[in-house]
């Protein structure tokens, strides 16, 4: 028997093909320089497809796409996971030449299925979920997001019937109030499938947030004022229960509750204290505080002005510099008078008949010591 080359190394060429099952693959076997030699198509079981144009083989699947002396083309429509294999290109040569295309059959997997372990979770605590996609070739991967965020899950991968898998994957995270409503996407990526995914939106359940709100007075209580105060309480679910109380001593006795308000007359001062709304639901408790001050019914008339201490800066600046220049002033005063007194004490001796005479004339001289005085500051 002669032995068969390799179409790898000769002039005798196909191509692998990757099909999804359900489609349609094609197979071409080309030649570049033929001798006249008859081209045929083998399948997997090396069972006659196509000799030349004809077709042997009774499945009318295989169709004629083109052929010439460079080129045996066929096609294979609704391809299933029986028609994976080896198919072989066969140039009768002498020795024959062989070329092999591997038909490879992609299965997607159904629709993926999310399960949680619960409904609906509590702020704080831990929750689990569980994506399952089945029947795929090759074994599909599985991405977790929740809402922006990637999340990293523990995947498991079973192989069932023929060549076929099963994989699933599974997330645990602690949730918070800010999750509740968000989406959690189990993303399946497969090469015979896109945009496949499975959704499940959080329910999270989270104690009230409380606020209190001062509906009346606007300003400052003063006393004769009312006080109006309203409880806004939020929580999922939504609060069952507000009850007011006032920190460490009795609400006053006329004050009125009615569910979320407080209302009290006629404040005086033995009504000052905190006041506290507290709301609670299957979660949890919450409350808020309002500090009652109540003012004088004149409060804010003639109240001290905010000091600026910008402007008394400001001002004592400008008190010493002038102090600064008024010592200047003095001091340069003096300093001119002192040398005028210096200057008389010789005055009149310019006019003496003789130095006895220049002498006892002199401003200064011990005559006049009882009427000249230096003072000093």
């Amino acid at each position: 028997m002669a032995p068969i080359l390799k179409g790898l190394d000769m002039n005798l060429a196909t191509d692998n093909v990757s099909v999804i099952e359900g489609e349609m693959a094609t197979i071409s076997c080309r030649v570049k320089n033929n001798d006249d030699s008859v081209i045929q198509l083998l399948n997997p079981n090396r069972q006659t497809i196509y000799f030349k144009n004809f077709r042997p083989l009774k499945d009318s699947r295989f169709q004629l796409v083109n052929f010439s002396d460079n080129e045996l083309r066929v096609s294979l429509s609704n391809v299933s996971l029986s028609d994976e294999g080896r198919y072989v290109c066969q140039l009768y040569t002498d020795p024959p030449q062989e070329a092999y295309a591997d038909i490879t059959v992609l299965v997607p997997p159904g629709s993926p299925i999310i399960e949680s372990r619960e409904d609906v979770v509590s702020e704080g605590n831990e929750t689990e979920l569980t994506c399952t996609a089945i029947g795929s070739k090759p074994a599909a991967s599985i991405r977790w997001m929740k809402g922006e965020e990637e999340l990293t899950g523990e995947t498991t991968v079973e192989e069932t019937y023929d060549r076929m898998f099963t994989v699933s994957s599974r997330v645990r995270f602690s949730v918070t109030k800010e999750d509740d409503g968000v989406p959690v996407d189990c993303i399946i990526d497969h090469p015979a499938a896109k945009d496949l995914l499975a959704q499940r939106n959080l329910e999270v359940q989270y104690k009230p947030e409380v606020k209190i709100v001062v509906t009346y007075p606007e300003g400052l209580p003063r006393e004769g004022d009312n006080l109006d105060l309203t409880c806004i309480a939020e929580g999922k679910p939504h609060p069952h229960q507000i009850n007011w109380l006032r920190v460490d001593e009795d609400v006053p006795p006329h004050a009125v509750v009615t569910g979320s308000d407080l209302y009290i007359e006629n404040l005086n001062k033995s009504y000052n204290g905190t006041y506290r709304c507290v709301a609670s639901n299957a979660v949890g408790e919450a409350y808020d505080d309002y500090i009652l001050y109540v003012y004088d019914s004149r409060a804010g008339e003639g109240a001290p002005q905010k000091i600026d201490h910008a402007v008394i800066g400001g001002v004592v600046a400008v008190v010493m510099f002038a102090i600064l220049c008024a010592l200047i002033v003095l001091g340069r005063y003096f300093a001119r008078h002192k040398g005028t007194y210096f200057t008389h004490e010789a005055k009149g001796a310019d006019d003496a008949a003789d130095a006895d005479t220049a002498i006892i004339n002199a401003e200064g001289g011990h005559n006049n010591t009882d009427e000249k005085k230096e003072y000093y500051i």
